[in-house]
């Protein structure tokens, strides 16, 4: 079936995506154009506008007289939300999950000092409304409205620190996040815990406590690592 709006080269892209990030076409394979439009029932055309966005993931390149080749893992744009989604369907889930929520630990708290300095009143009052929505959607098993507002929030943290390269990682954060929920890799509902570090670390932006917002958020990250010790070892 062919992906809403996306089109024939988003179907192709659907299926042969996955099939390179789960190993399925192991780094050097090539993959023979011609070959691949008729497997997929779609032009040359087609298939050539697939191609050419997997390049731009770089996980394969073109050669003239060679064809399509896999590309070793380490030169895959890694930090692309599509690559990403891809990772968390396949079996490498839980390796991904714990190398993006290192990448939170790393980048987050520091996001949030920055956040209690930088923050204008409008996105303060963002974060908060924020919290408030991750309260409300904390209980009764509303894993999917919650994410939206722990989405949000993590982008208004990411942005308010006034850094861009920060700011950019914000996709990033939200496909972990997306990946957590719709792999069934939390809790039926939020750590209740956790829940309140999000309210305390938009008060402690919203009040400009430089340190205790990198605190509290250290310890949001902390906590993420922990429930993939149990949820995804």
């Amino acid at each position: 079936m062919t992906t809403p709006g996306r089109g024939l080269h988003g179907h192709v892209l659907d299926t042969l995506g996955p099939a390179i990030t789960a190993g399925e076409y192991p780094p050097g394979s090539v993959l023979r154009t011609d070959e691949l439009a008729q497997h997929f029932e779609v032009s040359r055309s087609v298939m050539r506008e697939a191609v050419r966005v997997l390049e731009s993931m770089h996980l394969v390149e073109s050669r003239r007289r060679v064809g399509v080749t896999v590309r070793p893992k380490t030169e895959w744009n890694v930090y692309d939300p599509q690559v990403i989604r891809w990772r968390l369907a396949g079996a490498d889930r839980p390796h991904q999950l714990r190398s993006l929520t290192v990448l939170r630990s790393a980048v987050e708290p520091a996001a949030a000092g920055l956040a209690a300095k930088h923050a204008t009143p409008e996105q303060c009052a963002e974060l908060t409304e924020c919290a408030l929505g991750m309260v409300a959607n904390s209980r009764g098993h509303k894993l999917e409205e919650y994410l939206v507002h722990d989405v949000a929030f993590h982008r208004v943290i990411l942005a308010a620190s006034g850094n861009e390269m920060f700011a950019r990682l914000g996709d990033v954060v939200a496909e972990v996040l997306a990946g957590r929920t719709h792999h069934e890799v939390m809790f039926e509902d939020p750590d209740p815990a956790a829940v309140t570090l999000h309210v305390q670390v938009a008060e402690a932006v919203r009040a400009g406590d430089e340190a205790r917002a990198e605190e509290l958020t250290r310890q949001i990250t902390a906590g993420a690592l922990q429930e993939l010790d149990i949820l995804a070892p």
